[in-house]
């Protein structure tokens, strides 16, 4: 008999956000059952300066100061949409930004709405990922254990890499980005990271 994959509810989320970033790297994203693999994801603390939620609430944010396993979703630089994770207790507002998946179902319909056809190229990265995915404003708010969304813990152990962030000026020097090693579907290599990365309290 097939062992089906287990489902990740909210519960999963209410922990720290660097618990979770990483326990999310070889799980499986689908939005409308469209989506793959999660190879690639950046964490964001509500004491971190590159956090949307540093500043305080806003309308747009609102939902980082939320229960946790909920999405977050924001338009980067006025062009691309980008998926976030809820992460730990609410009021905490941090949050897992979903930066890469290794396509595996709906390929079609993601080159479709990328208009191209190299599967490399489809999701490798947040903007990319969301067009892929046909993620928009639409899905803030919405939470990640109910349709259109669907989750699968990874089925075995993953080796995850460990580096800095990526495109963000404030507090780049940080180890907060996870992905899986190796893999052929990153927006971009990640270098090796010496340094045990800080965690701070939740």
């Amino acid at each position: 008999m097939t062992k089906l994959p287990r489902s990740i509810g909210r519960p999963f989320f209410a922990r720290s956000v660097h618990a979770v970033a990483p326990d999310l790297i070889g799980a499986t994203l689908l939005v409308d059952g469209v989506g793959g693999v999660i190879v690639e994801v950046e964490a964001y603390h509500h004491t971190d300066p590159a956090a949307h939620s540093y500043r305080g609430r806003t309308e747009r944010n609102a939902v980082m100061f939320g229960p946790p396993g909920y999405a977050y979703v924001y338009r980067s630089y006025g062009i691309h949409w980008c998926l976030n994770f809820v992460c730990e207790a609410e009021g905490s507002a941090s949050a897992v930004l979903i930066r890469a998946i290794e396509p595996t179902a709906g390929i079609p319909a993601m080159a479709a709405r990328r208009g191209l056809a190299e599967p490399r190229q489809l999701c490798s990265g947040p903007g990319k990922l969301c067009e892929a995915l046909g993620v928009t404003r639409a899905y803030d708010s919405l939470p990640l254990d109910q349709p259109p969304f669907a989750l699968f813990a990874r089925p075995q152990a993953v080796e995850v890499a460990v580096g800095v962030r990526i495109g963000i000026t404030k507090a780049a020097e940080l180890p907060w980005r996870y992905g899986l090693k190796d893999s052929l579907y990153l927006s971009r290599p990640i270098r090796p990271h010496a340094p045990a990365r800080s965690r701070p309290r939740s």
